[in-house]
């Protein structure tokens, strides 16, 4: 990371948004992550994506087997830009990635043998996989996952639209993890590497910003 060159794109931004900035990042993290896998309604990935942001999860993996589609900006309301989205063309991938990162696959489903969320552990990295609106996760990630997971319900109902249940197991996994003892931030590298990021997509000219830089600094 060229500090001198993230200090000069800084100065473009005013103290408001990098003290924004700052305050974000001190709450985002890679403990936890999210899986969506082959959701047939766009606004549904582009909610979860929004949640993830909300809640302060860095990544969101996307997993687009069978439908292949653009994230719904107006949904995820410019979340998009703030949180790293990661595409597989199938599961495999997904799962394989995510354990080379040292992640547990959670499966979120009503049926086996789930444990509540209220349950959950919280001390080791985990990804949370949340299937399609009707057919929920494939075999794949059902046969795959370390553990299982369900939101306690008390109605008729069974089930929750995806956003939801995405929506409410980030929230609690995240606000018990932020109640805990645990190194769950990003680490000095990650931030500054987001700070660029996050730079770049805030200023307009940037492409001509860069290469002024480059000329006046080669």
């Amino acid at each position: 990371m060229n500090e001198d060159l993230l200090e000069h794109l800084e100065s473009y931004l005013t103290e408001r948004r990098k003290m924004l900035f700052s305050k974000v990042l001190a709450q985002r993290t890679r403990h936890f992550t999210v899986a969506v896998e082959d959701v047939y309604q766009l606004h549904n990935t582009s909610a979860v994506l929004r949640s993830c942001d909300v809640f302060g999860l860095q990544d969101v993996h996307v997993i687009e087997e069978r439908l292949g589609k653009k994230m719904d900006r107006e949904i995820a309301m410019g979340a998009q830009k703030w949180v790293d989205i990661h595409r597989y063309n199938d599961t495999k991938s997904c799962i394989a990635r995510l354990r080379s990162e040292g992640y547990r696959i959670i499966a979120t489903t009503p049926h086996k043998d789930s444990q509540y969320l209220q349950d959950f552990d919280v001390t080791e990295k985990a990804a949370f996989f949340f299937g399609k609106e009707r057919e929920g996760l494939s075999e794949e990630v059902l046969s795959e996952a370390d553990e299982f997971l369900k939101i306690p319900m008390v109605g008729f109902t069974e089930s929750l639209n995806i956003s939801v249940s995405a929506a409410i197991t980030i929230q609690h996994a995240t606000t018990k993890l932020r109640n805990s003892n645990l190194a769950w931030e990003l680490t000095a590298e990650e931030i500054l590497e987001k700070r660029f990021d996050w730079c770049k997509k805030s200023i307009r000219s940037i492409d001509d910003i860069l290469q002024r830089y480059q000329k006046t600094h080669s």
